[in-house]
């Protein structure tokens, strides 16, 4: 399981980032607002633990940005404002959660515990779509149009991640660690390869190109006007 801390402060985060740690969950952290919608937004997270008061952009407004673009990943706030109208209006601007600071890491960890049990509860999504293109996760199929696009295992891996993160770039480091399960960078031009076959099967013949390299950040899949 892989969790995001937006936390500013650093006692708080280290805290945060060894408990969770040792509970066997893998962590990133970020100390503000716009890093952490940055991260939160392009990377694939089973949960988000944010400090309510953050440098850049405060927690709420981080919140309800990433709920406006879609993006419903479980999220608990922390915050040493503990009233009752504080707690209110942190659930109302898409929190799912709200623990008050001081807290017992037992406590946190319990209610991370329930926000993972009701993500799973969620009915899987079992179709991806991006313009007319569609994958199925039941079938292992892929199609633009009319048309049936065979595709290997990892260039299916491949596609599904860029869909699943349609409109957002995706890194290198993001593909390393999430299709091909590297933590370091092997330094060979595998994603490369593999991104040009997967342009060649998916774009070719057809107008309107879907996977866009971005120069100096990585890659995006996404239908341009």
């Amino acid at each position: 399981m892989k969790l995001l801390v937006i936390e500013d402060d650093r006692e708080t985060a280290a805290y945060l980032i060894k408990g969770l740690g040792e509970s066997g969950y893998t962590v990133d952290h970020s100390a503000d607002g716009k890093d952490g919608l940055f991260l939160a937004t392009s990377g694939s997270y089973d949960a988000i633990i944010l400090d309510r008061m953050l440098p850049g952009i405060d927690g709420l407004t981080l919140l309800g940005g990433l709920r406006s673009s879609g993006n419903r990943t479980p999220a608990l706030i922390l915050s040493a404002l503990g009233s009752v109208d504080d707690r209110v209006k942190g659930l109302r601007s898409g929190g799912d959660d709200y623990l008050v600071k001081p807290f017992a890491f037992s406590e946190l960890l319990a209610r991370i515990e329930v926000l993972l049990r009701r993500g799973a509860e969620t009915p899987s999504v079992t179709r991806v779509r991006v313009a007319d293109l569609e994958l199925d996760l039941l079938s292992r199929s892929v199609r633009r149009g009319d048309k049936v696009i065979d595709l290997l295992p990892r260039e299916f891996k491949l596609l599904e991640y860029m869909m699943r993160n349609a409109g957002n770039v995706v890194t290198r480091t993001m593909l390393l660690e999430n299709v091909w399960d590297y933590h370091f960078d092997p330094q060979t031009n595998v994603i490369d390869v593999h991104i040009s076959r997967l342009r060649q099967k998916i774009d070719k013949s057809f107008d309107r190109p879907l996977l866009h390299t971005v120069r100096g950040a990585g890659y995006c899949l996404r239908a341009l006007d």
